[in-house]
Formats: structure tokens, C-alpha cells, sequence
């Protein structure tokens, strides 16, 4: 791992109504809208489904590195993700993450040593451990003639 901190840039352009495009350097573009539930479209990633895919993402990456600090052998893990959103004192956010993990290992296996890393892996996903950051805007507005 590379020296903290670590900075991730990622742009964001909008055209009228148009979906958002989100880019970042050596990476594919992702075109995102809102959610059926705010009156996107629902073909398209949403801030809420990259929320609750980086939820789920995170979980399995922490659970794979791990693992492999541990040398657990395992085959499969398939793991689901559902976030709530509500609203808490007029603002909506998310006040909960549900993840089900199905976790397939070879015989023999420690099932006690899996488990523990299996938790491991949620108390250590930074994504979750994030949710309540800082978040600064800075802005500027240009007027065009």
C-alpha cells in the first residue's frame, strides 16, 4: 500500500437534463441518474446504487485481503447489500447497511476462523467507516454572456 493520504479525483458533467457523466483518470466513463424512487430513469447507476456498491465492494475487498493475510482458503463469496433511506430530523440519508454474505469454503476449513474474518472484513471496510466524513464544497459560479 502506498503512503497515506491517498486523494481519488473524479469528475462529474452534466448537460441540461442529460444523465451525468462521471470520469476519472484511466478509467472507463460512468454515466449515472437518479433512482426510479426520485424520477431517474433506472437504467443507469445512481448515487444511492454507488453507494450501496461500494458498501458491498468494499466488504468483499477487505475480506479478500484478509484472507490472504491469514491464508484462509476459500472458493466463492457472494455477498448482497441493501441501504435504507429514510429521513432523519429533514434530511434524507441513509441510516442503515444490510450485508449477507454466503462465504464457500474447502473441507476441512476452520468455520470459527472464517467467520472472524468475515467480520474483520465489515469492521474494517473503510467505505463504511467513512460514512460520516466531512464534506466541504467549493464552488464557483460563471456567468456567461
Amino acid at each position: 500500500m502506498q503512503d497515506l493520504p491517498h486523494i481519488y479525483r473524479v469528475v462529474a458533467a452534466a448537460h441540461g437534463a442529460a444523465n451525468v457523466i462521471l470520469t476519472a483518470d484511466g478509467l472507463p466513463d460512468l454515466e449515472t441518474a437518479g433512482p426510479p424512487e426520485f424520477g431517474g430513469p433506472g437504467d443507469v447507476w445512481s448515487p444511492e446504487t454507488m453507494l450501496v456498491g461500494a458498501v458491498v465492494d468494499c466488504f468483499v475487498l477487505s475480506f479478500r485481503a484478509i484472507a490472504r493475510t491469514a491464508k484462509l482458503e476459500w472458493l466463492t463469496l457472494e455477498c448482497e447489500a441493501e441501504g435504507e433511506l429514510d429521513k432523519v430530523e429533514k434530511l434524507t440519508q441513509f441510516t442503515a447497511f444490510r450485508v449477507s454474505a454466503k462465504l464457500t469454503v474447502p473441507a476441512g476449513t476452520n468455520e470459527k476462523k472464517a467467520n472472524t474474518i468475515l467480520e474483520k472484513a465489515e469492521k474494517y471496510c473503510l467505505i463504511t467507516n467513512s460514512m460520516k466524513a466531512d464534506s466541504h464544497l467549493e464552488a464557483d459560479v460563471i456567468v456567461t454572456e
